[in-house]
Formats: C-alpha cells, sequence, structure tokens
C-alpha cells in the first residue's frame, strides 16, 4: 500500500510540474478540462490511499494494545466474518 501511495504521489508531483510551464488555459484550451481532471482524479486516488493506509496502520496499533476486535462504540467483540471482510473495522455491524 505504501509502494502505491509514493507511486501515486510521484504521478501527481510529475503531473504537477509538467504542467506548471506550460500555458495551459483549463477553460479555453480543450486538453485543459482533461488536464485538470487528470490531476483532479490523481489527486483522489492519493487521498484514498492515504486513508486506507492510516486505517491498517490504526488497525495494527489496536492489535498491538489488546484492543483489536473489539468495537469502538459498544465494546463488545466485532464478528470474525466481518474482520475477515474488513480487517480494518473499528466498530461492529450494529454501531455501524
Amino acid at each position: 500500500m505504501s509502494r502505491r501511495l509514493a507511486t501515486l504521489r510521484g504521478d501527481y508531483t510529475g503531473m504537477v510540474e509538467a504542467s506548471r510551464d506550460t500555458n495551459a488555459d483549463d477553460e479555453h484550451d480543450p486538453e485543459g478540462a482533461t488536464i485538470a481532471f487528470e490531476r483532479s482524479q490523481l489527486d483522489t486516488l492519493v487521498q484514498q490511499a492515504t486513508r486506507r493506509l492510516a486505517e491498517i496502520e490504526a488497525a495494527l496499533a489496536r492489535l498491538g494494545d489488546g484492543t483489536y476486535g473489539l468495537c469502538e462504540a459498544c465494546g463488545r467483540a466485532i464478528p470474525a466474518e466481518r474482520l475477515e471482510v474488513r480487517p480494518d473495522a473499528r466498530r461492529c455491524v450494529a454501531c455501524g
């Protein structure tokens, strides 16, 4: 996951740097909207990967402190089936 995030960040930085010295006018250039859209889409992917990595790190921290598998809202055990589907789950299905 962190390798994917590093790649996405590199791609985003490269896109910003490549378009920095151009005279692209997003509003009037037919390719401009594509550049803006691609930059926005890549930024969204970076944000999603960052959040996902944070969720994984938080699950590992809970594993380390002995609270992994316990619902953060009600304190009951999160069913194994839920943890199998979402290993980073913080809450049981009832507490959603």
